[in-house]
């Protein structure tokens, strides 16, 4: 009839078992429970700071890619700027080295003008000297006679009037 002891259920040992159960759980909530509660907290806060910190920063990296973007578009607009300025400049500047040339081509045309009637007076006071050498010889050999210089001046002066007078005829 032993095997009735061991099965059988004894009272003071469960209480005893449950006191030490109990002051074990005490120890442990005074020396672990506090400071472990305590170091989760720490780490949630610091999570939580962390986190805190990242959607700042991402926020901040939104704010800077914005104003980014802002400053790509104003220099791509102000570079559009600086090639319409210099093509209307580039305009202006061949219409003033168009105008320019124009008036070199002027001048030169003028200039030919002028250098071909000073050439034609020229050729016309060198035909009139000839007519005039031909004229005294002709007029010489048709009088037969010397001629004074005055008569011959005053002969040559009204033939070359009339030759004068009939070129401005034609």
């Amino acid at each position: 009839m032993q095997t009735l002891d061991i099965i059988s259920v004894n009272i003071w040992q469960i209480i005893i078992s449950l006191v030490n159960l109990l002051i074990i759980f005490l120890i442990i909530k005074k020396f672990l429970y506090k400071p472990v509660k305590k170091m989760l907290e720490d780490r949630q806060s610091t999570i939580e700071n962390e986190y805190s910190q990242a959607v700042m920063a991402k926020e901040q990296a939104e704010a800077e890619k914005k104003a980014y973007s802002e400053k790509i578009q104003g220099a791509k607009e102000e570079a559009d700027a600086i090639i319409k300025n210099a093509v209307s400049i580039a305009d202006q500047r061949e219409k003033d080295i168009l105008a320019h040339a124009k008036d070199e081509a002027e001048i030169i045309r003028r200039r030919a003008r002028e250098d071909a009637e000073l050439e034609i007076k020229k050729a016309e006071e060198g035909i009139k000297k000839e007519i005039v050498e031909v004229s005294s010889i002709l007029t010489e050999k048709m009088l037969e006679r010397e001629v004074s210089m005055d008569d011959h001046k005053n002969f040559i002066d009204s033939f070359i009037e009339s030759i004068g007078d009939e070129d401005d005829a034609d």
